[in-house]
């Protein structure tokens, strides 16, 4: 091994072992080939280390040797002379400042002869030290790189989501916002750092204005996830205010304790915006921004309560227009809903600001007369409305009379209870109507006449019901997406041997007050079972009947066992019947109609919700109420190809009604571009004269006929209109 000579590219490996295939590589910068092979021999004895060593001869090589990869360790020779060495030890120093230099002097030569030699103690220790040392940073060169990874994989998440993500430590100091959070905040995360939380994220409580709970501190005190308390306000750093929801956890070091917590949080501004829409529709009339029944009806409960604390009066106004039917049929609906928007400012121009002017639908206008002292104060009013038949409303540049019947009801003297003071003043209107009084005693003579009115209703109803005069008509609902007609709504209608044909919204008020309404509810199930076996038997196969329930059907006791004893005593198996119930009535008495909806459904017997989106929803209830199916109330879609705000609201509704997994029927479906928007959209079924008018009996059977037996439910079936493409 001595004699033999090595070049600058040559290496000599030594087979020491430490369990890694990898070399430590030894650089030996040594013009003396004798001096160089007595180190290299040198360290043929050292154990312990994985080696391998390559000599160079001059500065150089050296340098070129550097460039091309790691060197552990660097002897530079005594070769060199002092003053070589002490320069190549800088120089080689500067290029590879990870190696460790060592010169080989005097002081580390241990042969007994002329030529060098290395003492085989210090080393090789120090050859394993550095090897040792080298394998631990990179082990923790690698640990530090895929922690970098990890954290810059986090922080392109939390800038990526679209919720504010804010931290905080343990003393509640902000240490990191998003950008999200920044947005939102107005505060930059260099100079929210190192503030206080309720600087950065100022929360108060939208109804007190008081600051609300700290959920950072709250989370960290109960070291559990915490959502921040409703009705929550951001003030933003300009001043400005956002609605938030958010949630807090706490952050946990190492050894498990709270180091902080992080606050998730998210800006509920249009969400609130469309809930208070939802809300306000909910409660008005869409075409003229009056209330509806819904807010008329509270308002009045209201106002009576009031007056029997104070001894006043209240006084309700039930206003149609005559002959509106021809001024749609000859000008045009649009024409149409200009004048009832023109004809509501000026019932809203004859009354306080504390009255209200609602509409109920149609051409039907209530005016709410609160504190009145005297009828004739109520009186006073109607002629200001009847005053308005000799002025003439221009409307889409035409001309048109306006001709109204007006009828009066007063509590207390008309009624103890809202349904009955409705219900007085609507049989003085169609009183008035019938027999037009005086233009000086009208208003006064329809409400005192009232009782005699009433009295007689309730009497001519109970022989409707007695004599057979009641019968039902079908509407169909229709599958939006293959025209097939897969369930039926059953009318009721009242043949009326003086008035003809009468329909429901003109007796149902009266039959629910004089409890009327249970018998009459009871014949509209039997009648619809009997003829769903009877077209059964005629070899149809008809697709499911609703039947409409009130509330004061659905209060009684034993509803539930005697819809089961109908439908059995029927034959009618219970998915051939199903029932509507209104929202309001649910609402209203929500708790104990929950156990009565369960037995129903549990008989098999199929829920549908009624004109939903009039009444006041909760969606908790709605998730708990055993309903199949959510019937929109067709006050949704009068402009809805006109208005974006009407659009985004029905849009909402379908959504809703698909989380919830209910099934959605479109009401009051009139026009193609109605049907155009809810294909667009997804819904599932519609109803309305576009798709089918109301029909009796014998004309549904004839549209059941008209194509082969459908599956019900789903598609397939009698097609009122094309496929869509």
């Amino acid at each position: 091994m001595h004699g033999n000579s090595q070049t600058d590219a040559d290496a000599v490996p030594l087979s020491l072992a430490l369990g890694d295939d990898r070399f430590a590589t030894v650089l030996l910068v040594e013009a003396d080939t004798a001096a160089a092979e007595t180190v290299r021999a040198s360290l043929d004895g050292v154990l312990g280390a994985a080696l391998r060593l390559e000599r160079v001869s001059g500065l150089g090589a050296a340098r070129a040797r550097l460039a091309k990869g790691t060197v552990e360790v660097i002897l530079v020779g005594t070769s060199l002379g002092d003053c070589g060495r002490e320069r190549a030890l800088e120089q080689l120093g500067l290029g590879a400042p990870e190696a460790l230099l060592l010169p080989l002097s005097s002081a580390g030569l241990a042969g007994e002869g002329p030529g060098p030699g290395i003492d085989g103690h210090w080393l090789p220790r120090v050859l394993n030290y550095v090897t040792r040392r080298q394998r631990v940073e990179a082990a923790l060169r690698a640990t530090d790189e895929a922690l970098y990874e990890e954290m810059e994989r986090a922080e392109v998440t939390l800038s990526s989501i679209g919720d504010a993500v804010l931290v905080t430590d343990a003393e509640g100091r902000v240490t990191y916002l998003n950008p999200v959070a920044e947005g939102l905040t107005g505060w930059s995360a260099v100079e929210a750092s190192g503030r206080a939380l309720a600087e950065v994220f100022n929360i108060v409580n939208a109804r007190t204005r008081g600051p609300a709970v700290d959920p950072a501190r709250r989370a960290m005190q109960e070291n559990r996830t915490v959502l921040l308390e409703s009705n929550c306000i951001l003030l933003r750093r300009d001043g400005t205010e956002l609605g938030i929801e958010d949630s807090a956890a706490p952050i946990h070091d190492r050894h498990g304790a709270v180091s902080g917590a992080v606050i998730v949080f998210r800006d509920v501004s249009q969400s609130v915006a469309m809930t208070r829409k939802m809300a306000y529709l909910a409660q008005h009339d869409p075409l003229t921004g009056l209330p509806n029944r819904v807010l008329l009806e509270e308002r009045l409960e209201q106002a009576m309560r009031f007056a029997r604390r104070h001894g006043t009066r209240v006084a309700l106004l039930f206003v149609d227009l005559d002959r509106f039917k021809e001024i749609n049929d000859t000008l045009g609906h649009v024409t149409g809903d200009h004048m009832l928007q023109a004809v509501a400012e000026c019932l809203t121009g004859c009354v306080r600001a504390t009255d209200t002017v609602s509409r109920l639908g149609g051409d039907e206008f209530v005016m709410l007369l609160t504190e009145i002292d005297t009828t004739e104060d109520a009186e006073r009013v109607a002629d200001k409305v009847l005053a308005l038949r000799g002025h003439p409303l221009v409307v889409d540049g035409h001309s048109l009379d306006v001709s109204l019947s007006v009828g009066m009801s007063v509590y207390p003297e008309d009624g103890e209870t809202v349904e009955a003071v409705l219900a007085h003043a609507d049989a003085a209107m169609y009183r008035s109507k019938a027999r037009p009084a005086r233009p000086d005693g009208l208003v006064g003579v329809q409400r005192r006449a009232f009782d005699a009115v009433a009295c007689g209703l309730e009497s001519r109803l109970r022989e409707a019901l007695a004599e057979g005069q009641f019968l039902l008509h079908y509407q169909p609902q229709v599958d939006l997406s293959s025209g097939a007609v897969v369930g039926l709504e059953a009318l009721l209608r009242w043949t009326d041997p003086e008035r003809g044909l009468i329909t429901p919204d003109r007796f149902i008020a009266l039959a629910e007050r004089t409890g009327l309404i249970v018998p009459i509810g009871r014949w509209v199930l039997t009648e619809a079972c009997r003829q769903v076996r009877a077209w059964q038997a005629a070899g149809l196969t008809p697709p499911p009947v609703s039947v409409n329930v009130s509330a004061v059907e659905l209060r009684q006791k034993g509803f539930a066992a005697g819809v089961a004893e109908t439908l059995r005593e029927s034959g009618v198996a219970a998915p051939g019947i199903g029932l509507e119930l209104t929202e309001s009535a649910l609402m209203r008495h929500a708790d104990g109609s929950l156990a009565a909806l369960r037995s129903l459904r549990d008989q098999g017997v199929a829920l549908a919700i009624d004109g939903f989106g009039t009444g006041h929803s909760s969606l908790d209830y709605l998730r708990r109420f055993p309903v199949d199916t959510i019937k929109v109330h067709g006050s949704f879609l009068e402009d809805i190809t006109t208005a974006a705000q009407s659009a985004v609201v029905m849009r909402a509704i379908l959504e809703l009604g698909r989380q919830l997994g209910h099934r959605v029927i479109a009401q009051g479906v009139e026009s193609e571009a109605q049907l155009a928007f809810l294909q667009a959209e997804g819904c599932a079924v519609g109803q309305g004269f576009q798709l089918g008018a109301a029909l009796d009996a014998a004309d549904t059977a004839l549209l059941l006929a008209a194509s082969p037996p459908p599956s019900f439910p789903g598609a397939g079936g009698t097609r009122l209109m094309p496929k869509p493409p």
